[in-house]
């Protein structure tokens, strides 16, 4: 049986929107072991969330799951490792009081509630606040005059309250922190801390928002260590010790930027799974503010461009349920794997024209949708088949990103050199990638680590803090970590563009259809 030295192991826990998943790297930064959790959002009370019994059954099934994987490999259950990341669902809002105790049920980064507070603190600020941001949460909870905002000790977002129930400590990585409020200069930006006082002086509050916000710290910042309780939390069975090092976490947008290597000034990457972002690491500030833009931080600090959508996949994955029900009715039932490859290939051969569909499972800010319906609609003379159909949904789920991303060029000249993809909408190789390369008009390149994700990029985040040496983590992770790591690319296809904008003239001519049906 193999052996592995478990205090050169680091360990990346992502608590993602329908997935934890932990991921185990040796030494190599190669990942050697990994735990799942499965679960999924309720909507209670109009609201997006997830329960607290929820969130610790998952970590902890999650850890298990990691350590019976390891021990089926090695042979061995882990006492140790070299350090510890946790990650999770960018922005939210939770909110607790000074013992600790829940004030409000999570609210998730969703949730499309906070228009009102987004549009004053986007005027106040001087740049887009997404309804998603914890400010947003919070301060919406002040105009609404809500009974909990007089009990506030502390907010954080899913990551940094792990992280809190491991180390004791309310900090969060910078990238996570930039979601919660505007950072600049690796600290939240005083001036707007202070124009945010004035704007909620007259509710006579009885806490300053910097003392309730966590803590920001920069990849590779140590100082956490998992305490007794935590490690009791992570592993009831009482085989992990204390003692591990934790760095900052961060949010699953951080993270992904790390497991494409998307760090450095003119680079950039896209996730997509539940949701879809694109992250653009800037060169130079942005010259005008844009509804659907986010500026916000890579893990190290320098500033990113990120256009956010709230839907992606997940009226994909409906439809791929219907024919796995309808494959079974016929006694042909395929794994999942063989039906989303079939299903996604398919369309590669298929047409859209005519076929139009909004994969809207909830608002979307970046097309001022409020409520979401997915909707399908087609022409009279359409002649419609799955390839068709199918090539139309994916041409959905990336339609929303590429309004911003086009926008962005348009304006600001803004795009980078090459696009790295990663998430559940790129595991069907060559397909999303290179209808999503055709769509913003980049090359988009994939590489055999992506499907690694985030929990992966945070174990890298451990590591670097671990093994850093002094060299940025830009540098470090080129020459460390991606230096060996091949990469699959592919360019633009012209006939496949001018499909897709064919497409896009009249998703957007629809988008007032999409809007009617959400108020129903």
């Amino acid at each position: 049986m193999n052996t592995l030295d478990l205090k050169k192991t680091y360990l990346g826990i992502e608590l993602g929107s329908t997935r934890i998943k932990a991921v185990l790297t040796d030494d190599t930064f190669s990942p050697v072991a990994e735990g799942f959790f499965e679960w999924e959002n309720d909507f209670k009370n109009g609201y997006f969330t997830y329960s607290l019994e929820s969130i610790h059954r998952g970590v902890k099934e999650c850890f298990k799951s990691l350590s019976d994987n390891l021990y089926a490999g090695y042979g061995t259950r882990p006492a140790s490792f070299g350090a510890i990341g946790i990650s999770g669902m960018m922005h939210g809002y939770l909110a607790f009081d000074e013992n600790d105790s829940l004030l409000t049920p999570f609210r998730t980064w969703r949730n499309t509630t906070t228009a009102e507070a987004t549009d004053r603190l986007s005027d106040a600020f001087g740049m887009n606040i997404g309804q998603r941001w914890s400010i947003s949460h919070l301060y919406q909870a002040i105009l609404n005059n809500e009974e909990h905002i007089t009990k506030i000790a502390h907010i954080t977002t899913l990551a940094g309250y792990i992280h809190y129930l491991l180390t004791g400590r309310w900090e969060l990585g910078v990238c996570d922190a930039s979601g919660m409020f505007p950072v600049s200069g690796g600290e939240y930006d005083k001036e707007k801390l202070e124009i945010f006082a004035r704007m909620i002086s007259a509710f006579d509050l009885p806490w300053k928002l910097e003392n309730i916000l966590p803590r920001v710290r920069l990849a590779g910042e140590d100082g956490a260590v998992l305490t007794k309780d935590g490690a009791r939390f992570l592993d009831p069975t009482g085989t992990l010790l204390p003692g591990v090092p934790l760095c900052p976490p961060e949010g699953d947008a951080g993270t992904g930027m790390v497991a494409t290597n998307s760090v450095a000034p003119g680079t950039g990457n896209v996730s997509a799974g539940t949701s879809v972002f694109s992250m653009l690491v800037l060169k130079k500030a942005l010259e005008k503010r844009y509804s659907f833009v986010d500026t916000v931080s890579t893990p190290n600090g320098a500033p990113v461009a990120m256009v956010h959508c709230n839907n992606c996949s997940g009226e994909l994955d409906f439809w791929v349920n219907i024919f796995d029900e309808l494959t079974s009715l016929f006694g042909a039932k395929q794994d999942r794997s063989t039906l989303y490859n079939k299903l996604y290939n398919h369309a590669l051969t298929g047409d859209s024209r005519g076929i139009i569909a909004y994969n809207y499972l909830s608002g979307e800010h970046a097309t001022d949708i409020s409520s979401g319906k997915p909707m399908c609609f087609r022409f009279p003379d359409t002649k419609v088949n799955l390839a068709g159909f199918m090539r139309s949904q994916l041409f959905s789920s990336i339609a929303t990103l590429s309004l911003g991303m086009k926008t962005l060029l348009e304006k600001e000249g803004v795009k980078a050199d090459n696009l790295c993809a990663h998430g559940g909408l790129f595991k069907v190789k060559g397909v999303a990638q290179r209808l999503l390369a055709s769509a913003v008009d980049s090359p988009v390149s994939v590489t055999e680590a992506a499907g690694e994700g985030g929990a992966w990029g945070m174990a890298l985040l451990a590591a670097y803090m671990v093994n850093k040496n002094e060299c940025p983590l830009d540098k470090w992770l080129d020459e460390s970590v991606f230096a060996g790591i091949s990469s699959d690319t592919v360019s633009p296809d012209k006939a496949l563009a001018d499909e897709f904008d064919d497409y896009l003239c009249y998703y957007k001519k629809g988008l007032e259809g999409e809007r009617i049906l959400g108020e129903i």
